[in-house]
């Protein structure tokens, strides 16, 4: 028994509830097999079919009830269980939203989209067969014991020596699942990962020309979860086969006593055929537990990882003031000695001691060579990252960035935004499902998107993402600037927004873009300079370090780091 299952929400009240209408089961599968019995009885003993017909009728009815019972138990089981996996769902989405892409990285991308997607409809699955199986293996078998001892000790005797050893035998069986399911759920986690991973590097290895290498590799991971994935039914299949057979044979045991004593008279038509008819009601439940057990292995493993992410807990933090719910041009967002690890409880940093401060709706630069830490400072300011020294200050007060309502005054733009397969309307209305027609149609201007949805035969309506209309990397960054548009929010925050596309392309994009900044606190990270002249000041970092801070005119007096960028990328147009 899973005690975990008993912290659910409900789940006492189901088990309660599923416990009295089994027992109400168990008294109609009792009825069944009395009225059945006598229904043969009678008609061995040569009573007419007439004669029957009241009995006949009382015995559908009680097989009727009987499955009512059943359809009660496994539409409040679903009901359970589609609503416990839904709020493992959002608890676990809300806690990866809590702990920041850094963990996501560390955990694996592929592991969390299949333990998101796969993993909840399994929890489902696990939770709408684990509770009924588990009354009916507990209530069902002693129920029909008791009832087989008053007419047939020999017989309830026999049953009663025969359960302990198929119980045995699926204890024996669940440590063997268990460890097979362990190494195939790791296995599975290398393989999504794997699998995310060559798809994003995908155009890389051909043009490095890697592709049948990588081929090789592809097809190791492969081939180890289809081994274990087979070592995995083959023990299922066997296991079924073994329980399938010994109840068999404990049936038989009953029906060869029972068929010995009725010929020497020791036993009646009528009690025998109750007997024979109730022992494979006896063993049902636990051949039924046997079969689901593999099938719902993977959802115990699942709700076990959900939770204990969902559970998992976050770092302490100092006691911090609220959020302002609005930016104004007085606002000041403050950086002091902020540093970021490369991963938690490690000791080197990607951000060291980084300072500065904005006011209002300032426009600020972000630059330096790759892996200088300009992403990292993005998702520091955007909370999707926790310092792990130094304070961040709002107002002159210690702000906590991850706080859910810091996100609601951002607005972020990756270097690769995501599109959702759904149309174009619901793509650009994202952040803000409630915008009418006619607000939506201004951030399409607003973002120059109307010449592409004029060539769309469904114009707004149309379908993108996986499975729909495929978009290049500038026409979906102008996606991402209509949901900004439209969203418009206080702060900006932008991470390499067009380093993967052409200069002609970027430029096209570039006018639409500046007048997103206005009336924003605007964060652009980024390695192309041209930018740098629509910035107010501009922070040129350094292997993790704020190399210097100011305007551009300051810093090209300077003569130091943002010079020595300027002269070298002038040196790779000349």
């Amino acid at each position: 028994m899973d005690r975990e299952i008993f912290t659910y929400k409900g789940a006492k009240r189901l088990i309660a509830l599923t416990a009295l209408l089994t027992i109400g089961q168990g008294i109609c599968t009792i009825f069944q097999a009395i009225l059945l019995a006598d229904l043969v009885s009678g008609l061995f003993a040569g009573r007419p079919v007439s004669a029957i017909g009241s009995e006949a009728l009382l015995f559908l009815g009680v097989l009727v009830c009987r499955y009512f019972f059943v359809f009660l138990i496994k539409h409040f089981s679903y009901r359970f269980a589609e609503r416990t996996s839904s709020d493992m769902r959002k608890k676990f989405l809300a806690k990866l939203f809590e702990l920041g892409h850094g963990f996501i990285r560390g955990q694996g991308t592929g592991n969390l989209v299949t333990l998101t997607l796969e993993g909840a409809a399994q929890v489902r699955q696990y939770l709408e067969l684990f509770i009924p199986k588990m009354a009916a293996n507990g209530i069902l078998p002693l129920m029909i014991l008791i009832y087989v001892f008053t007419e047939d000790r020999m017989s309830a005797l026999i049953l009663l020596l025969t359960m302990p050893v198929l119980i045995i035998f699926l204890i024996l069986l669940g440590l063997a699942a268990q460890k097979k399911m362990d190494d195939r759920w790791a296995s599975y986690r290398v393989l999504s990962n794997h699998f995310i991973d060559s798809l994003r590097g995908l155009s890389t290895l051909c043009y490095l020309g890697l592709g049948k290498r990588h081929q090789q590799s592809i097809e190791r991971v492969s081939d180890k979860y289809r081994v274990m994935t087979m070592k995995t039914l083959r023990l299922a299949f066997l296991s079924s086969f073994a329980l399938d057979f010994f109840t068999m044979l404990s049936i038989a045991f009953v029906a060869v006593s029972l068929g010995l004593r009725l010929i020497d008279g020791h036993i009646l038509l009528d009690p025998a055929l109750i007997v024979l008819i109730l022992a494979p009601e006896y063993f049902l439940p636990i051949r039924e537990l046997g079969q689901d057990y593999h099938a719902t292995l993977d959802g115990k493993e699942a709700a076990h990882k959900l939770n204990a992410l969902a559970s998992r807990p976050e770092k302490e933090r100092p006691q911090t003031d609220l959020i302002p719910e609005t930016w104004s041009d007085h606002s000041v967002l403050a950086l002091e000695e902020s540093s970021v690890c490369y991963r938690e409880g490690k000791k080197e940093k990607a951000l060291d001691a980084i300072t500065f401060t904005t006011v209002g709706f300032e426009k600020f630069g972000i630059i330096g060579t790759s892996g200088a830490g300009k992403s990292t400072l993005i998702d520091l300011i955007g909370g999707f990252l926790a310092p792990a020294s130094g304070l961040i200050k709002i107002n002159g007060r210690t702000a906590d960035l991850t706080d859910p309502r810091w996100r609601k005054l951002i607005t972020y733009i990756p270097q690769h935004p995501y599109l959702f397969s759904a149309s174009l309307k619901e793509n650009i209305a994202f952040y803000a499902p409630e915008a009418t027609d006619r607000q939506i149609v201004g951030a399409v201007r607003s973002a120059g998107l109307e010449t592409l949805i004029s060539q769309f035969p469904q114009g707004l309506d149309e379908k993108i993402g996986a499975g729909g209309r495929q978009l290049s990397g500038g026409q979906e960054q102008r996606v991402a600037l209509a949901r900004a548009f439209l969203c418009n929010r206080p702060i900006l925050l932008l991470d390499e927004p067009t380093a993967h596309l052409d200069i002609e392309t970027e430029y096209d994009l570039k006018e639409a873009m500046i007048r997103l900044f206005k009336g924003k606190l605007v964060f652009l990270a980024t390695h192309r300079l041209h930018w740098m002249d629509q910035m107010d000041r501009i922070a040129v970092i350094q292997q993790g370090r704020l190399a210097e801070v100011g305007t551009q005119e300051e810093l090209l007096k300077k003569n130091g780091s943002y010079c020595s960028l300027v002269r070298s990328q002038l040196e790779g147009i000349q």
